[in-house]
């Protein structure tokens, strides 16, 4: 088996019985603030796109490139299509010319011409927009784990399947706008960015010791940010907040913890497999000084690029137009009624400053209007600018989470926790979506099935998204991490200290 890196979350895995291709990302995305790093442009994508098999894991934009799937990719391959309850990914491949799909079962292996595949599907409206996945593929003598940025519950599945993994392609860098977006003070906000920083490094290394993969490889991020307004993003100025590590930090994390397998690719590197055998080949001399000059790299390729960036900004809509009250009404009311779960959680007005215009979201009320006297200051607000609002609904985008918010390109505030309904809302802007998520939301936790951790007893199932705590879960004193998300609890209450509700079953064990 050989694995080439194309980049990001991006790889061509080629076998004897042959090639698949996996999430492809060249452009830019999320309003041109997300490119691929180190710069994989420069590939000979049409060799790359003539391809026996195309996965694409989900449909965030760093995963799903119609203009690379369009221009590049063999429109004779077969999609190995992840299991979703929400048929959107299918449908969108299927409008870029795309006819012949594998329609995977969720964590089942199949016999696909002289391969074995298993795609890991995740369901939960928290998961990608509407799902995300991971992809095992095994040709007999070699078995490779493509998680990308899926963040799979159950990890025994993969074992009593496919037995011993031998590398293991997974992601360990940021992929959000917290904490930078928050309207917070500035020390404040470096030591939330330094907790998620970790956090995220945590959760990469307790997959790491649950799949056991004789080599792993960091990837699936950071991306790099070229717009001088969002250039202080990139991890290039030893900033321990900054939730963009890049992969020579997480290698150095790895050993740091004991673990020596790491393996360094870059856009064109090649690991050649005889099972557990690795021989690493990379495109340049000395990959290394991409990041020994990371800011003098990223500073080149921001001013080769920035004809790019600016055509993308070129195609925004315009900034003037009529209030954005009225198109706001006439696509959220609708939504709001179908969901009494989603707006119920959130349960509060929440504002939309919008340029010079503000727009309240009355979920309680289930309307969208003007403010209010009475209003006072939101608990959750937003302010974006009018031109990304007039894109999104020019565009039907069924996704602000998928398209402002990943952008980076507003601020927001809040008073109290995350509120996770607020953002399932904005990941579900059609009604297949929203009533899907609703009624997600309305089935009960597992919480029956129990384990000890340090001391205490407590529900095996993470209330979040259902994570295995004896293996997520991290106790400090009386506080419970759950590191899948980083969602906490206190223990003596059982009260979710990240969000509302999702309460924890627990209890302390006599000495």
């Amino acid at each position: 088996m050989q694995v080439t890196s194309v980049g990001h979350a991006g790889f061509h895995i080629q076998t004897k019985a042959g090639s698949i291709l996996c999430d492809p990302w060249v452009n830019p995305a999320y309003f041109a603030s997300w490119f691929p790093f180190p710069d994989n442009s420069q590939l000979d994508w049409d060799a790359l796109g003539n391809c026996d098999y195309l996965y694409v894991s989900h449909l965030h934009k760093d995963h799903f490139d119609p203009a690379t799937l369009t221009k590049h990719v063999n429109k004779d391959a077969t999609v190995l299509l992840p299991d979703y309850p929400v048929p959107d990914l299918k449908r969108e491949l299927e409008a870029l010319g795309f006819t012949k799909f594998f329609e995977t079962e969720d964590s089942v292996k199949h016999h696909v011409d002289g391969l074995d595949v298993m795609i890991i599907a995740l369901r939960a409206p928290a998961d990608g927009p509407i799902g995300d996945s991971g992809l095992v593929v095994s040709d007999g003598e070699t078995t490779c784990f493509n998680m990308n940025d899926a963040r799979p519950v159950d990890m025994d599945v993969l074992h009593d399947q496919f037995g011993k993994i031998d590398i293991h392609l997974l992601q360990y860098s940021g992929a959000i706008w917290y904490p930078m977006v928050y309207d917070i003070p500035k020390r404040t906000k470096a030591n939330f960015g330094k907790q998620k920083r970790q956090r995220g490094m945590d959760r990469c290394r307790s997959y790491i010791e649950q799949v056991d993969a004789t080599w792993v490889v960091p990837s699936a991020g950071p991306p790099v940010f070229l717009d001088p307004e969002l250039r202080y993003l990139n991890d290039d100025q030893a900033d321990e907040g900054n939730i963009f590590p890049d992969q020579i930090v997480f290698l150095e994390q790895m050993r740091i913890h004991g673990n020596d397998k790491g393996v360094l690719m870059i856009p064109g590197s090649t690991a050649d497999l005889h099972g557990a055998d690795l021989t690493l080949t990379h495109p340049v001399e000395d990959p290394m000084a991409i990041f020994d000059n990371k800011a003098d790299y990223i500073e080149e390729m921001a001013q080769r690029m920035a004809p790019v960036l600016a055509a993308e900004k070129a195609s925004w809509a315009s900034a003037e137009g009529e209030p954005l009250l009225g198109p706001l009404r006439d696509l959220f009311e609708p939504l709001m009624a179908l969901t009494d779960q989603i707006c119920d959680g959130i349960g509060y007005p929440v504002g939309l400053v919008l340029g010079d215009e503000t727009v309240v979201l009355d979920f309680p009320a289930r309307t969208v209007r003007a403010p209010g006297e009475n209003d006072g200051k939101y608990r959750f607000g937003f302010r974006i600018a009018p031109e990304l609002v007039r894109t999104v609904l020019r565009d039907n985008e069924p996704d602000w989470v998928n398209s402002i918010f990943l952008s980076t390109r507003f601020t927001a505030w809040r008073i109290g926790g995350y509120n996770e309904f607020l953002y399932t809302f904005f990941k579900c802007l059609t009604d297949e979506r929203m009533a899907y998520a609703d009624g997600w939301f309305a089935e009960s936790h597992d919480d029956s099935a129990s384990t000890e951790l340090a001391g205490w007893e407590i529900q095996r199932r993470c209330p979040h998204l259902k994570a295995d705590l004896s293996k997520f879960g991290v106790i400090e004193g009386e506080k419970l991490t759950c590191n899948l998300h980083g969602w906490q609890w206190d223990l003596p209450s059982g009260r979710c200290l990240t969000s509302k509700g999702h309460e924890l079953r627990s209890r302390k064990l006599e000495a």
